[in-house]
């Protein structure tokens, strides 16, 4: 319980300054935050190998309906608190969460269904969904976000406590060894995303606006960000699964890692504009390395530091 608890003081401390960083009334931010400490809570259980095992004592059925009643939880909270719960989409999200819960409940593990949960798992992220489920009570108070990571952790269970996949190496913190690797292969990238950048003429770096220490708040504050939420989503999915399953199905480990590459790179078409070739171009290069470097620790937790490393840096450097 210790380790909880500091996370909660931890997304205390986050939220207070995000709100002043981003001009949020305390009152609003507070008001946000039962919400937002209950998804985190769900989400810190799933990284926690000893946790989960506790939840997957139960029957497989069991522990699919334990995660659909978590999915509706942190919808329920912020509707009920900022007056935009509606009961149809409470049960958008339930009907959701349930499908993906109990797939490998009421299907076969085989490479079919394999296929069709990531590819469910991916429409229904692109799409968006959440963003008609969730209302923004403030400019920068962006609720969606309790759906998004929901989405993510629901199929994250579903797939580690109900389908019991293994070799994923998913958890929050890189052993010493997954640290070094991805370090390493985020310095091979570098190059090679400057010249890749210069051939598609993704844009020019700029120097940073802030001051020293801001910007080093903001850098750590940006890295631990993507690799806790966006990169350990992405990377379970693309390399932790579909390498895997494609390198097996293929018998070839490095075709495996050149599709899941490529649909990484195809994933970024809708990024800010639609197509955006630049960015699914600079996005399959990135795959590569972040592909070599999960194939190196057999863990996404070192694929998850290229992958952090890389957009900490677009992000101080091109955005």
């Amino acid at each position: 319980m210790g380790s909880l608890a500091l996370l909660w003081v931890g997304s205390i401390i986050a939220a207070y300054f995000y709100s002043e960083q981003n001009h949020i009334p305390l009152n609003l931010a507070a008001a946000a935050l039962p919400a937002f400490l209950l998804e985190a809570t769900f989400y810190f259980v799933l990284g926690v190998e000893r946790w989960r095992a506790r939840l997957e004592k139960l029957s497989p059925a069991g522990v699919a309906a334990v995660l659909t009643l978590a999915a509706v939880a942190p919808y329920t909270a912020a509707g009920l608190e900022f007056g935009f719960f509606r009961w149809q989409s409470l049960g958008i999200i339930a009907l959701l969460a349930g499908v993906v819960s109990f797939w490998y409940v009421l299907l076969p593990h085989t490479p079919a269904t394999d296929l069709l949960f990531v590819l469910l798992m991916a429409a229904v992220y692109l799409a968006n969904f959440e963003r008609t489920e969730y209302i923004d009570p403030y400019p920068k108070l962006q609720l969606d976000v309790l759906g998004k990571v929901m989405w993510i952790r629901t199929g994250a269970f579903a797939m580690l406590s109900v389908r019991r996949m293994k070799g994923v190496g998913f958890g929050f913190w890189p052993r010493r060894e997954e640290w070094v690797i991805g370090l390493a292969y985020f310095g091979l990238f570098l190059p090679v995303a400057a010249f890749a950048g210069w051939m598609v003429k993704f844009g020019s770096p700029h120097a940073p606006h802030s001051g020293t220490i801001k910007l080093l708040v903001l850098a750590v504050g940006t890295f631990f960000g993507v690799l806790w939420v966006l990169a350990l989503g992405e990377e379970f999915f693309f390399r932790g699964l579909l390498q895997q399953w494609i390198g097996t199905w293929l018998k070839s480990e490095w075709i495996g890692l050149a599709f899941a590459s490529i649909l990484f790179g195809l994933a970024h078409l809708w990024l800010h504009a639609f197509p955006n070739w630049q960015m699914v171009a600079m996005a399959t290069v990135a795959g590569v390395f972040y592909g070599l470097a999960f194939r190196q620790a057999r863990s996404i937790r070192a694929s998850m530091v290229t992958h952090a490393l890389t957009v900490t840096a677009w992000k101080m450097f091109f955005s």
